[in-house]
């Protein structure tokens, strides 16, 4: 029963109806007059009066641009797994904080000739004095190589922390973490833990000795280490089994697991996922871009990316996420009806930009962007 419901059956302590309250009176005098207030009912007709031309104003300033990249320095390098580094990272002004963090943030990491990669925050968000980051290594990855060459003492630049998946408050958890898919998921299960609220959690991975942070989940929760070499490779329906109303789900790891877990959560469940690769295009149509106002046109297939398509003419063109959040491939959009598919996160507002890793036109259009 809602509130309104108890007023208007005269639940104990409330001396009107949900109807007074929706339409109340106008104050009484605030002098000890009869009647209403004057000064009041002035203010409220001068409220009636003046909200429709505000209302018709455009929207208050926009969430802050990036104030800059934030100095950084490797205070610590381990190894929890074979192939996967985790840097502590402290602020270069010994005992500055670092900025405040939430379960689900990452932090851009600028690792130099521009290449700039995004990983999740896996440390204590309550501990401002560090960061931890952890990468796996991929054989030929870039990114992942200048992470695991980093030693102690090397410096780096950041920007964010910012948040592409967030921790949602809900009545109890699943969490599914593939691989080095924990990273994320970790703060939330500790949170969760934390906080009492009750969760369950599987963590899958090729082996125990691939999968990192074993020995820092959450003592005493309901915890479930799944290495495929000893139970296979895991099922979605296995996954989710025991799943009530009022759970949120929360997948991160490779692309097939999350689409399998996603396919077969009920409906009106919350779900929310990470991957770690963009996503192929399966619903896109072909459309155009010319390339500043009197720049070539060039054609983007149904199933490629205008990003894509740009750098095979402007190769120099800069990108990160390919997943529309960090703002890296935004260019100004000068004409043309564009169809937004990026995901502006706190510090990258979109304003008037077209996102060429993700972002689309309808079949036929044209966009004229300043690249």
């Amino acid at each position: 029963m809602t509130g309104a419901d108890r007023a208007d059956h005269g639940a104990p302590g409330v001396r009107h109806s949900a109807e007074y309250y929706a339409r109340p009176g106008p104050p009484r005098s605030l002098f000890g007059g009869a009647g209403p207030d004057r000064f009041l009912r002035r203010l409220a007709w001068l409220a009636d009066v003046v909200e429709p031309v505000t209302a018709r104003l455009p929207p208050g300033h926009p969430p802050p641009a990036p104030t800059g990249d934030l100095p950084v320095r490797v205070a610590r390098v381990e190894r929890p797994a074979p192939d996967v580094a985790a840097l502590t990272l402290v602020h270069e002004r010994p005992g500055t904080p670092l900025p405040a963090w939430q379960p689900g943030h990452h932090v851009d990491v600028l690792l130099g000739s521009g290449v700039v990669r995004q990983y999740s925050l896996n440390g204590d968000p309550r501990d401002r004095s560090s960061y931890r980051i952890a990468v796996r290594r991929i054989p030929d990855g870039t990114g992942s190589g200048l992470v695991h060459a980093l030693e102690e003492g090397d410096a780096l630049g950041l920007r964010g922390p910012r948040n592409a998946f967030p921790f949602a408050r809900a009545d109890r958890y699943l969490f599914v973490a593939g691989g080095i898919g924990v990273t994320p998921i970790l703060p939330m299960a500790r949170e969760a833990h934390r906080s009492g609220t009750p969760f369950r959690m599987v963590y899958t991975g090729r082996s125990r000795e691939s999968m990192p942070f074993t020995d820092e989940l959450p003592d005493g929760a309901e915890v479930f280490v799944r290495p495929d070499d000893e139970y296979g490779a895991p099922d979605a329906e296995e996954l989710l089994a025991g799943l009530t109303p009022g759970t949120a789900v929360y997948v991160c790891g490779p692309a097939p697991l999350i689409n399998a877990v996603r396919a077969r959560v009920p409906a009106g469940t919350p779900f929310f996922s990470e991957r770690f690769a963009p996503a192929p295009v399966v619903d896109g149509e072909p459309f155009e871009l010319r390339l500043g106002r009197d720049g070539p046109v060039v054609s983007v297939p149904a199933d490629e990316t205008a990003l894509d398509v740009v750098r095979g003419v402007r190769p120099e063109t800069p990108y990160s996420c390919r997943q529309g959040f960090c703002g890296t491939c935004r260019v100004p959009l000068l004409a043309g009806v564009p169809d937004h598919r990026d995901r502006p996160t706190g510090g990258s507002p979109r304003g008037e930009e077209f996102a060429l890793c993700v972002s689309r036109a309808r079949r036929g259009e044209r966009l004229v962007v300043d690249v």
